[in-house]
């Protein structure tokens, strides 16, 4: 196996591979990459079991096709600290010695056979749903930020994708919840039968990576357990979550009728500023709401307290209610309106807020008890 490569085309690749690859594996070959030259191209691969990458270079100069494993981690760690636009060269000169050599660096790297890297049958009979690529990772970043971290309810650690429809329109929906916050934002596609599916946190954070640096057209496809992105040359293949995510149209509230209207960005800045007396977060935030105004606190037993007013627009008598101050800045990061419309019915009921500019989106989150 002997092929030359620009650097920065080979790092573009390994850097989404780093995402993918476990740094701690029981399996030594799972910590490695596959690189393979076949048909004028080379072929990047790395696993986890659970999620497959697939990448096609065809900017390379093939002298002798072959294939190997070597580690991902060192590879992509040395090919950062080569000069940009450099050529690369690799030799396989033995089963487990892979040399490159780019300027007046010289290293040989260990390699591992390829009979050990996993192999996968690549089956998808489902329909193909092509996807507007920015709106799909809008909808990726509004609904990540309340994916559960509790393995105990193993189906609330993703992004649950189904199909919805209103007024005689049809959307893809994406749905997570830690059961203290939602987040629901829905994107318009043509009529299919897509069938309803659980993304896991880690393929969604990385096809968000994906799809930041990628303006390629973005391809969806499902069997029974596993489903395809495809973008461009790059694939990204993941099991998805076996289980039954809940009903979550039964705690998003449809009466709540008090409306506080702020202004995003000062909410976000002023939560910030008093959350900064809370040294490990876990103090909520109170809000004292009045017709015109929010005064903001946040009391630390250990640091102290911290104290801030913002104006604000109120439709009823004053209200106080408190939250987890990070849950907040959370949702409030994702609202693309320059206000935020709060939803309130007293102080222990879930709170709906809204996005004025973008009607498909919205999140629901649960008081705290001061």
């Amino acid at each position: 196996m002997q092929f030359s490569v620009k650097r920065d085309v080979l790092l573009k690749s390994l850097n989404f591979v780093q995402g993918i690859v476990e740094k701690k594996n029981t399996l030594p070959i799972l910590s490695n990459v596959l690189i393979q030259l076949k048909n004028n191209q080379l072929s990047i691969v790395a696993t986890d079991l659970d999620i497959i990458f697939y990448d096609e270079i065809n900017d390379v100069n093939i002298l002798k096709e072959g294939s190997t494993t070597t580690s991902a981690a060192i590879l992509y760690d040395i090919l950062r600290k080569i000069s940009s636009n450099s050529e690369l060269n690799f030799v396989l000169k033995s089963e487990n010695k892979l040399s490159l050599k780019s300027d007046n660096s010289d290293f040989n790297l260990l390699c591992l056979p390829t009979d050990n890297f996993p192999s996968f049958a690549d089956e998808f009979e489902g329909y193909e749903i092509s996807l507007n690529n920015k709106r799909f990772l809008k909808l990726l970043n509004k609904t990540r930020i309340s994916i559960s971290n509790d393995d105990t309810r193993h189906y609330l650690n993703g992004v649950f994708l189904h199909l919805t429809e209103a007024q005689g329109r049809n959307f893809l929906t994406g749905v997570s919840t830690d059961s203290h916050r939602l987040s629901s934002s829905s994107l318009e596609i043509d009529k299919n039968n897509f069938n309803s599916l659980i993304l896991p946190r880690k393929t969604v954070f990385q096809l968000c990576s994906l799809l930041t640096e990628s303006t390629d057209q973005l391809t969806m496809q499902s069997s029974e357990n596993k489903i395809k992105f495809t973008l461009g040359k790059m694939k990204l293949i993941s099991k998805v979550i076996d289980g039954k995510f809940p009903d979550y149209k039964k705690v998003v509230p449809t009466s709540n009728d008090k409306i506080l209207t702020v202004p995003s960005k000062d909410f976000i800045n002023s939560i910030e500023r008093v959350a900064s007396v809370s040294l490990d977060g876990k103090e909520g935030v109170k809000l004292a709401i009045y017709k015109d105004n929010v005064q903001l606190s946040v009391n630390s037993a250990n640091s102290g307290d911290g104290n801030e007013k913002i104006k604000g627009d109120f439709n009823s008598d004053n209200l106080n209610i408190s939250f987890n101050s990070k849950y907040l800045i959370d949702i409030a990061s994702e609202i693309e309106d320059k206000n935020l419309k709060i939803n309130l019915k007293d102080s222990v009921s879930p709170v709906l807020i809204e996005d004025l500019s973008d009607k498909n989106s919205y999140y629901v989150i649960m008081p705290m008890k001061i």
